[in-house]
């Protein structure tokens, strides 16, 4: 007999990094998933990723406390920012995009590196081919006012 699911959530947690801080611990506490438990394993199935890049996670958990997660890649702008240089500025290392894009541009990206992101990213998008994810990517970088080269 399958197990009864108590609900789903999502979390977006930096890779190899989780901790019982919030808002991590928080968000699992008041839903009575093991926070430990979720740490260690979200960090040990992190590992091999870049330490620091924001894995969006899917949570499933049941009524029996325990918990089955999906690790997704991170997110496309995260990869253009990193391959087009953008620094951290502000509060918090925000990462700020183009206040007007499609006016103006922050950064450039060659379409080798587009294509390595859909690559990277090609399980995650709604795409058959490598093509059809380089489009994907290329509409995240003009929303974001990143001109590809």
């Amino acid at each position: 007999m399958a197990k009864k699911i108590a609900g789903k959530m999502k979390l977006q947690v930096p890779a190899g990094q989780a901790n019982p801080s919030p808002p991590v611990g928080p968000a699992l506490g008041q839903r009575g998933i093991n926070i430990m438990e979720f740490c260690k394993a979200f960090n040990a199935r992190t590992q091999d990723m870049e330490p620091g890049a924001p894995c969006p996670t899917a949570i499933t958990y049941y009524a029996d406390k325990s918990f089955t997660m999906d690790i997704k890649t991170p997110p496309a702008s995260y990869y253009l920012k990193k391959a087009a240089g953008i620094k951290p500025k502000g509060p918090k290392n925000r990462i700020s995009g183009a206040t007007s894009p499609g006016r103006e541009t922050i950064a450039t990206v060659s379409m080798k590196q587009v294509r390595e992101i859909a690559e990277a990213k090609m399980k995650d998008l709604n795409a058959t081919s490598v093509e059809g994810a380089m489009k994907i990517i290329l509409g995240s970088a003009r929303s974001m006012g990143i001109e590809v080269k």
